[in-house]
């Protein structure tokens, strides 16, 4: 893969011109080796040659989760033995679905991971400590090892959990750069102050966020951010969004401002329920078409996530569209008593109490055949004013009050990690 990120940086025609160039290589290739798609475009009597720009893309259909899970060798186009790397997607909205990646596709995805770095301001003098798994079909974790030595950081993997090993390793490797899900950053702070260690003066200065919000739709930190932010100052916080399905990342630059595409590995468009461009201003689903995937690539596949995005230069000099926070998961959206809710606004609210450990959030269809929300609160604070706390707090943030179930913290707890799961899961969905 070519070290071409100067793309970035061009005028904002520039960058589109190179994509629909690379646009019209990938319709070819998925002509040709794709018997999903080439199937696709016969029912539809698509001609591909008609697709020129950006705009063109309209005229094919989406493609879905279902449909991943349902035709998942269909989407192969490659033979099996070319495939080096099998991961799954972590199934939040249903089964996992598999994806087969090539050599040329590991190279690609170390080539992104390596432009998400040198975004959030990485250099090879940085050494990073890879709390992520590398493990259990996890795409990232591998993405994020092959990203830092392409760009030639020292690596320390420890792996996800243990703050002992991790501030072990801190004190020890005196790593500058941390790959971590948020949350597991008050974890280590609360094991520093328990342990009288001064992290505030530790080797770590930057942490690149998976998994979690930190910023709120304006940019400005979130009750998580915040509380970080407020214990740690001197750590600069990082948000990345991406996907198994995409096979590339959108990384905050040093202006923390959304995540900037990779015009050189993707298109994204953001679409409404009916399919068509929202505008700048709108939210929309986040849809993306794969640019140089060589073993399992997508066209216009609709994630489920739903963000606003911003198109004007940012101040760090890149042009290239940016994504904001996301609001939610389509399938996750919640309507609670007359109001459209998302799981990130009551993590936000949940996160902001201090007396509140951990949780999960329940939904499931009432007799009524409306939806229902439970909230499982971990404390060791279970009193009735407590809960009614609570629920005024969710009464003047989003206009309306779930059922409270105080439970211990270790029940929680266990609930967040089953066995088979990767991420910490805080949101159950029983409809």
């Amino acid at each position: 893969m070519n070290k071409i990120p100067e793309i970035q940086f061009k005028p904002a025609d520039e960058i589109k011109a190179f994509q629909e160039k690379l646009l019209n290589v990938q319709l070819a290739y998925l002509q040709t080796n794709s018997a999903f798609y080439q199937k696709m475009f016969a029912d539809y009597n698509i001609d591909i040659n008609r697709i020129k720009t950006i705009e063109d893309l309209k005229q094919i259909p989406v493609t879905t989760k279902t449909d991943l899970q349902l035709h998942n060798q269909q989407f192969l186009c490659v033979n099996k033995n070319k495939i080096i790397d099998y991961v799954t997607t972590s199934g939040t909205l249903g089964n996992p679905v598999t994806f087969g990646l090539t050599s040329n596709d590991l190279d690609r995805l170390s080539y992104n991971e390596y432009l998400s770095f040198t975004t959030a301001g990485c250099t090879p003098d940085d050494i990073l400590q890879l709390m992520t798994t590398i493990d259990r079909r996890f795409m990232a974790g591998l993405a994020y090892f092959l990203g830092a030595r392409e760009l030639g950081m020292g690596i320390a993997r420890v792996g996800n959990g243990i703050p002992e090993l991790q501030w072990d390793t801190i004190n020890r490797i005196h790593p500058t750069c941390g790959m971590v899900v948020p949350s597991f950053l008050i974890k280590l702070i609360e094991f520093a102050e328990k342990n009288n260690i001064n992290y505030n003066h530790s080797s770590l200065r930057k942490c690149v966020c998976i998994g979690e919000a930190l910023r709120n739709q304006d940019f400005t930190l979130n009750t998580l951010g915040r509380r970080i932010h407020d214990k740690w100052p001197e750590l600069q916080l990082h948000s990345t969004y991406a996907s198994t399905e995409m096979q590339s990342s959108f990384t905050e630059c040093s202006e923390l401002c959304g995540g900037h595409l990779q015009p050189e590995l993707i298109i994204v468009e953001f679409l409404d329920d009916d399919n068509n461009p929202v505008a700048q201003g709108e939210a929309g689903e986040v849809t993306i078409t794969t640019l140089g995937v060589e073993g399992m690539p997508l066209l216009r596949f609709k994630t489920g996530d739903i963000c606003y995005h911003h198109t004007e230069p940012c101040a760090c000099g890149r042009n290239t569209i940016r994504l904001c926070p996301v609001l939610g998961r389509k399938g996750q959206m919640i309507k609670y008593k007359g109001t459209t809710l998302y799981p990130p606004a009551l993590f936000d609210i949940l996160d902001s109490i201090p007396a509140v450990i951990n949780y999960v959030i329940e939904v499931y269809t009432n007799d009524l055949g409306t939806d229902e929300i439970l909230i499982r609160v971990g404390s060791e604070v279970k009193s009735e004013a407590f809960e009614k706390e609570i629920k005024d707090l969710f009464r003047s943030k989003v206009r309306v009050a779930p059922t409270i179930s105080f439970e211990s913290a270790e029940y929680i707890s266990k609930i967040q990690m089953p066995p088979m799961s990767r991420k910490t899961i805080k949101f159950i969905d029983l409809r």
